[in-house]
């Protein structure tokens, strides 16, 4: 049967439980399942337990551990329709969605979207940009007024946000290329600078606004021009409009499918746009699927880290 590329295909496809075993075991292992525990490549498969037993240690694995899925009741053919649903929404779905879709309650489906985000959180190294290369920069907030939130609502959110009620985050977008997103603190230049030299390399040709953050790039090895917001948005190839349509898919899936996140795991909703964003020209909704399984594996989020009990990585 050949790999799905629409969401009817898809449901068909991994109606058989075996089918969705044998497609993650195929992303995560391309040689054939290794034993996580011991490594060892040889070993048995125990079709009535859907699961490997390995012959030199003697353990017993299935090909959700070391994934997103590891310890979940919940059926693989649940998980990747909902995997699907998340890459392929242009805007986002919401917990809502899912548990109406799938049959799983909202608090399930809220937990699987954020497993399933850390998924698509790719982590590259490689910086952006470099000779030649154009390079746009920008800052944004996200969140809604304080005069439109409860009182109590806001000391919960922003507890030592003084009057500021809404989150800063920064884009760095290649043109021709990638997007990455972060959220950070403020907008001072010891908070914005830093994600510029982490992501971009020296000699990139970089375009802002006039905020005075951005100061200094010029005397540190890039190409640093400026678009003054308040006399225009266009000077030539000086601009950031990339990056603004970018922040108009973000907000647009945050108001419009979500209404509501916590500062706490915006991070997460920026993964999720930055992985649709920068596979937008793939040729169909399958090969993004695919793109997004094949980052499964060696990822792990439990429920007490998403709800801030026990600390958790800001990224994989």
């Amino acid at each position: 049967m050949k790999k799905p590329k629409t969401l009817q295909q898809a449901i068909r496809y991994f109606s058989d439980e075996q089918v969705c075993i044998d497609t993650v075991a195929a992303m995560r292992w391309p040689n054939g399942p290794v034993c996580p525990n011991c490594e060892h490549t040889e070993h048995y498969y125990l079709k009535t337990q859907k699961r490997w037993k390995c012959k030199k240690c003697r353990k017993q694995f299935s090909v959700k551990l070391g994934t997103i899925f590891e310890d979940s009741p919940i059926a693989l053919d649940k998980w990747l329709t909902a995997l699907w649903m998340l890459v392929n929404c242009k805007n986002g779905v919401s917990s809502y969605e899912i548990h109406r879709a799938i049959g799983v309650t909202q608090k399930s489906a809220w937990f699987m979207l954020h497993r399933l985000r850390l998924a698509l959180c790719h982590g590259d190294m490689v910086k952006l940009g470099g000779h030649g290369k154009e390079i746009e920069v920008d800052e944004s907030f996200i969140g809604g007024a304080a005069r439109f939130m409860h009182r109590e609502k806001h000391a919960r959110r922003f507890p030592a946000s003084g009057n500021k009620d809404k989150t800063p985050v920064i884009g760095i977008l290649e043109r021709g290329g990638e997007v990455r997103a972060a959220v950070i603190p403020t907008r001072r230049r010891h908070h914005v600078q830093p994600e510029i030299h982490k992501n971009v390399k020296a000699g990139s040709a970089i375009y802002s606004d006039a905020l005075m953050s951005y100061e200094l790039l010029k005397h540190q090895g890039f190409i640093h021009e400026v678009i003054d917001h308040a006399c225009g948005y266009v000077r030539g190839r000086v601009h950031t409009n990339g990056l603004e349509n970018f922040w108009s898919l973000l907000k647009r899936g945050l108001k419009g499918t979500y209404i509501s996140v916590e500062p706490f795991h915006l991070f997460r909703y920026l993964d999720e746009q930055v992985f649709r964003f920068n596979l937008r020209k793939l040729k169909n909704d399958g090969e993004r699927f695919f793109a997004a399984l094949s980052r499964i594996a060696g990822k792990r989020l439990t429920f007490a880290e998403v709800t801030g009990k026990v600390g958790a990585a800001a990224c994989c």
